[in-house]
Parts: structure tokens; sequence; C-alpha cells
């Protein structure tokens, strides 16, 4: 039975729920959610696969500025 509230269809794919996954292995806020839009792409609505793979390269993406941002930030403060 789905709970569009609290186990949605496209949430409760497989053995693990995404969101158990993601607590247990402590991600980040920005790879955590690249991960939810990888594991759930296209579920909800097929028509928005792409989509929702481009979702998951934008936090990336995020993700790896925010390091090399606070790495730069790092060496020139410590410069």
């Amino acid at each position: 039975m789905s709970d569009a509230v609290n186990h949605p269809s496209h949430y409760t794919a497989g053995k693990i729920e995404v969101i158990d996954f993601i607590e247990d292995q402590n991600f980040p806020y920005h790879l955590g959610n690249a991960v939810k839009y990888i594991c759930r792409a296209g579920k909800k609505d097929p028509d928005k696969l792409v989509e929702d793979l481009q979702k998951a390269v934008w936090y990336i993406n995020r993700y790896i500025n925010h390091v090399a941002d606070t790495d730069n930030n790092e060496r020139t403060c410590d410069s």
C-alpha cells in the first residue's frame, strides 16, 4: 500500500528507502540530494528522467564548487 506522504511509491523501490541509505552514509546535503535524484530518476514521472539526472548533476557540481572554494580559501588563509 502506497502512502503519498510518508512512503510514496517512487521512494520505496527496492529493499530500502533512499533516505535510509543517505542517512546511513552521512552524506552532506548536496551529495544526498544527488543520490536521491539518481535513485528516483524517472520513477515519479518517466518523462522527467533526463531532468532528474540533470538535477543530480547540478547538486554534484554545486558541491564540487563549494569544496573547491573551501580548499582555495584555506590555502589563502594558511599562506
